[in-house]
């Protein structure tokens, strides 16, 4: 008897389910979702708003993203990826400060019940460190350090070929280490906190501060400064060299702790490529602790860009 390809098409598709997953990079202001394939290609993508409502507005948009993906390829696995505090079961929303309503939620129950998939939620940082770490820049890494400068500052640790996460899932939250007592305010309620000084927001408020009336637009942004800095202008520079040497200082001190082999640089901040990364690895060679005495991290730009977190979180859902 002969056996046609439709007969056997059920099980391809649960065979290629199995190979693919779907990932949510959930942002402030957009969700970018993707079918991600084994090897870290992204199949298929679409991008819709983030409702700035959050909560329930939030969750039902991502299970439609869900859904539309799903409709273009068979899947049984979702990762999202968000900025904030995941619970170590990677089921719940601990807390987050830069979207509404979603503090302690079970966002994966939520979306499981409301899509038919199995879902895992993961830190931003974590997610754009593993898929850096298995498709990246670092593929033949050991222990990484993956640092994303954007509004804030995320991280994400790989030790041994497995990510930190932590006794309760906060492992890798860099951002919120205290660099200066008493220091600017942060989202989180404390004060002093490393991405006040070393991220995008601490770029914007620099050259505010220190510029002229070209600084002073409610509409300037991380990519004009690249730009004016791009073209010579000495705030513009100055102000990606005082954010270079926070972030070398606190570099120096992550490497103390954690002795990684190689520190990726990501986020959209990155984007402004040597004008930043060079003064970084000064600054980091400035005030690392027994000057030339030891083996230093490799500085690398992160090489997935915006998709980093959306590949790093497909694949973390099929762990």
């Amino acid at each position: 008897m002969k056996a046609y390809i439709c007969d056997y098409w059920p099980v391809l598709l649960i065979l290629i389910s199995l190979l693919v997953s779907i990932g949510i990079a959930v942002g402030g202001t957009k969700l970018l979702g993707g079918v991600i394939d084994s090897y870290g290609h992204v199949v298929h993508k679409i991008r819709v708003a983030t409702p700035i409502s959050g909560g329930v507005d939030l969750l039902n948009a991502i299970a439609k993203l869900v859904g539309n993906l799903a409709d273009l390829q068979a899947v049984d696995h979702v990762g999202l990826s968000i900025a904030g505090f995941v619970s170590a079961d990677r089921q719940r929303m601990l807390a987050t400060p830069n979207i509404s309503n979603l503090n302690d939620v079970e966002m994966a129950q939520y979306l499981s019940k409301s899509t038919g998939k199995n879902v895992v939620i993961e830190n931003d940082g974590n997610a754009a460190a593993w898929g850096e770490y298995r498709f990246g820049a670092v593929q033949h890494s050991k222990s990484m350090l993956m640092v994303t400068l954007g509004t804030g500052i995320g991280g994400g640790i790989i030790v041994n070929g497995e990510l930190l996460r932590g006794a309760f899932g906060i492992g890798g939250e860099i951002g919120h280490l205290n660099v200066v007592p008493q220091g600017a305010p942060c989202g989180c309620g404390a004060f002093g906190c490393f991405e006040q000084y070393g991220s995008g927001s601490a770029l914007l408020r620099f050259v505010r501060e220190n510029g002229s009336q070209e600084f002073s637009s409610d509409e300037l942004t991380g990519e004009m400064i690249t730009e004016l800095a791009r073209s010579g202008n000495q705030v513009a520079i100055g102000g990606f060299r005082y954010i270079a040497e926070h972030i070398g200082s606190g570099l120096a001190s992550l490497c103390m702790v954690l002795d990684p082999d190689v520190i990726v640089i990501g986020g959209g901040v990155a984007d402004a490529g040597d004008i930043l990364l060079e003064p970084i690895s000064q600054a980091l060679r400035n005030v690392m602790p027994f000057k030339d005495k030891h083996p230093y991290p490799t500085l690398v730009r992160a090489k997935l860009g915006p998709e980093a977190g959306l590949i790093g979180a497909a694949l973390l859902a099929r762990q």
